[in-house]
């Protein structure tokens, strides 16, 4: 299933309560926090839920798959996502049913 904002902000509106506006407004805002404590190099911990990690990746060679021509990959700091131990969890025991 993939999950759009749009389907967040209908989620929101029938679980919570708020208008569809509203509820938009608090997607992008929360989003928007998230982008900008990344960029600003923070790492974020959702308890029980997971931490997206900030990494640099360091330059290493690579090859144009479409020429086969050898070429660097230049440094570059990814996002990386580590679920928690109770969303493991909770995914281990839906997995076993």
């Amino acid at each position: 299933m993939t999950i759009t904002k749009n389907s967040l902000v209908d989620m929101i509106h029938d679980e919570v309560g708020l208008n569809k506006r509203e509820a938009k407004e608090f997607i992008e805002e929360f989003f928007e926090v998230i982008k900008e404590l990344l960029e600003d190099g923070n790492d974020i911990k959702f308890s029980g839920f997971g931490n997206f990690i900030l990494r640099n990746k360091k330059a290493r060679p690579g090859r144009n798959p479409r020429t086969g021509e050898e070429v660097t990959v230049n440094e570059r700091r990814v996002v990386t996502f580590k679920s928690g131990m109770k969303l493991k969890s909770q995914i281990e025991a839906f997995d076993g049913e």
